[in-house]
Formats: C-alpha cells, structure tokens, sequence
C-alpha cells in the first residue's frame, strides 16, 4: 500500500513538504521520495500558491477547501501546516473522515484547545496520528536519547539549553500578516521557532513541574509578540534548568548542557556530544575525597582518573529529517510501525511554552500543569489589545 497523503497549506513550509513527497528535493537538492507515500492532493486558499502548485507540481489536484479535498477520496491521510490556532480544528475534521493526521509544530497554540484534539484523536485509535518533530529523528538526538535512557549519567541535577540561533530580519516578519501576532500565531520565538528545542529538552529530561519566565515583547523587532525569553524551571526532583533564545542574536549560540550526579552531557552545535561520565557518584566522590586528593583538586589537579569522556560527531542532516518522519509515518500506517512522536505528545512542548508566556504575563513563577482558563483569557486580552491597535 502506498499512502497518498494530503497536504494542507503549501506556504514556505508546505511546499518543501509537497517537493519532498513528489520530487524527492530540498530546496533543489536531491534526498529521494518518501518510501511508502505519494502526494495525493494539495489544499490553499492562496491563488498565488495556486500558480506554484501548477508550475511545481502540474499532476496533482489543487483545491481550495481543504474540507473538499478530505471529501474528495484522493486522500488517505493529511498533513495539516497552516497557522497554528487550526491545527487542532483541522486535523479533528481529518480524523473524522477517517484520515491519518500528521501535525507540524505546534500541536495549536494553547493546551486547552490542543486536549479536545487528543480526546478526539484517543476515540480514533484506529489512525495514526502523529506529530512533525523531525529533530527527534536527528542522529545526534537519538543518540543523546539513548545515552539518557541508559542513565549513565545518574539523576538529572541542572539542564541548561541556550538556544538563540533563530536571527529574523525585521523583513521576515512582514512575509505574512498572521506571522508574528498574538491573533494570527500566538506568539513569537516560543511557539514558531522554539518548539522542537522545548519538545527535545522535556522529551529527554523530562517535564519541569514549575516555571518562572522573563520576556520581551517586540523588544529588537517591530512585533507584538515574544523575540527574546530566558526561563528557569524546577524539577519534581527538586532538580533546576533554564532555558534562553531570542530572535535578535545574528551570531547564535546553540549549547545544551544536562548535569547528572554521576555525569555530565554537553551538545555544542546540535554536532557534537561530550558525554563525561564520573567512577563514582558526585556524592561519594564528595564524601569520601581524602584531604590530599582534595589538595590536589583545589590546587589545579582535575579529577583526572575519575572521569571517563566519551565524545559523538554528527553531520548536519537538516531535511532529511523531515522526510524520515514522513516515512515512518506512512510506515506507521501500513506496517503499524511505532510512531516517533505520536500527535497526543504534541501538548507538552506547548504545555511549557504556555506556562512561560503565563508567568511572564502576571511577573511570578507558575506550576504545571496550568490554569487553562486563565492562560486563555490572557492571551484573549492581548488578541483584543492587538485588534484594538490595528483598528487605530
């Protein structure tokens, strides 16, 4: 069985999609089709991305009305890449035509909205629904998931990811009217740039319980929503991390760092993996140092033989990636292959995401799970506020 796959949204976004599945090409670059999918149709209410469907993809049926293009049998399942408030409406209308979902990022824009989805989708579960984290079919951050699986490192004690490789002229933001608006996206950086990074940091060390957030709004660019965050969450383990990225940083810094007790993690560049694992747990090192051993430390020494340091290079395989979430997801439909991330696990990226934009707004940390209701009356006054302004 070959699945045909709908796409819904061919943007900047969708069309690389649409040239992957039908061409196998990256922007113009060869990475072969998708095994197992083909394009069956595709969906915008652009005329513009009308012509390029014509000119780009000639063969495959354009419609207007993404419902039409659900309807019209040519369909198995769809990819939903349109602003994100529609990402829960649209792949719920999928599921109940009894197509496949597969997401991009974010799952939606708010988690109250996005549970209606998953409720929807755990009535379904004879789909397969699935979310766009192509960073989790990263080699490195497979790697890096296997190293924290086995627990070499102990119990986690500090995450730290800096993150601000995401520089955008003041001209990107005016590609599109909904980009970068509270009413149009819901938010900035958080929820457009960062979501894989939020979605990898809790997948592999799991979810903060607390959050306490500082941002900026439109602080380097001419927007109403976020361009520079710096985070701090704890841990039900008591343990802390943080968590920074901005929009304005044209030199970008990309280091993650996850401190265990018997170990340390450090990825530079989404690259290279320094993985520096202790004899011994940094407790019974402590406990049991004698004094000429402790002289020796503080005088220079290292730690010397009581660390073994183990180091991972990686090429940048940007792209690929997103085809290899394609092809499990197709596989994942016609051999019940194990998804890579399903779409119910969409919502804690955006859980966190959510409680930072929260405890920036009211200037104090917040616990997770969040109050919904109150997330969502704030992010409605700065929607009103946004509208307000336009009209003047």
């Amino acid at each position: 069985m070959t699945v045909r796959i709908g796409i819904i949204g061919i943007g900047q976004q969708g069309s690389m999609y649409s040239s992957v599945v039908a061409h196998g090409k990256l922007m113009g670059n060869d990475i072969g089709t998708v095994e197992g999918m083909e394009l069956g149709a595709v969906c915008d209410i652009s005329l513009e991305r009308k012509t390029w469907a014509e000119e780009n993809i000639p063969n495959v049926p354009f419609f207007t009305d993404y419902i039409e293009m659900m309807d019209s049998g040519l369909v198995d399942a769809v990819l939903v890449v349109v602003p994100h408030y529609l990402h829960p409406e649209m792949s719920i209308e999928a599921m109940k035509r009894d197509l496949h979902v597969l997401c991009d990022k974010p799952a939606g824009v708010y988690t109250k909205q996005v549970k209606e989805m998953n409720e929807f989708a755990a009535t379904k579960p004879e789909l397969k629904f699935a979310m766009m984290f192509n960073q989790r079919m990263n080699p490195l951050y497979i790697k890096l998931k296997e190293i924290m699986d086995s627990g070499v490192i102990g119990e986690i004690r500090r995450t730290n990811w800096m993150i601000t490789t995401w520089w955008r002229p003041e001209g990107y933001y005016q590609m599109s009217e909904w980009r970068a608006t509270w009413g149009g996206e819901g938010g900035g950086v958080l929820i457009n740039q960062a979501p894989h990074q939020i979605d990898l940091w809790q997948w592999l060390c799991g979810m903060p319980t607390k959050v306490l957030a500082k941002a900026s709004y439109g602080s380097q660019r001419n927007i109403a929503v976020e361009d520079d965050v710096t985070a701090l969450v704890e841990y039900a383990n008591g343990a802390t991390g943080s968590f920074i990225t901005c929009v304005h940083d044209l030199m970008g810094t990309d280091r993650f760092e996850i401190l265990g007790d018997k170990g340390k993690i450090v990825v530079d560049g989404s690259k290279k993996i320094t993985l520096k694992v202790l004899n011994e747990s940094e407790k019974e090192i402590s406990k049991n140092l004698s004094f000429d051993d402790m002289k020796q430390l503080f005088m220079g020494g290292g730690i010397g033989d009581r660390v073994t340091e183990t180091t991972f290079e990686f090429a940048d395989q940007w792209g690929i990636q997103h085809k290899d979430v394609m092809r499990n997801f197709a596989d994942a439909i016609t051999n019940g292959a194990e998804l890579v991330a399903h779409g119910s696990e969409g919502i804690n990226a955006l859980s966190i995401t959510n409680a930072m934009h929260l405890s920036s707004w009211l200037g104090e940390e917040v616990s997770l799970p969040i109050d919904e209701d109150l997330y969502f009356a704030k992010l409605q006054e700065k929607i009103d506020e946004e509208a307000a302004k336009k009209a003047n």
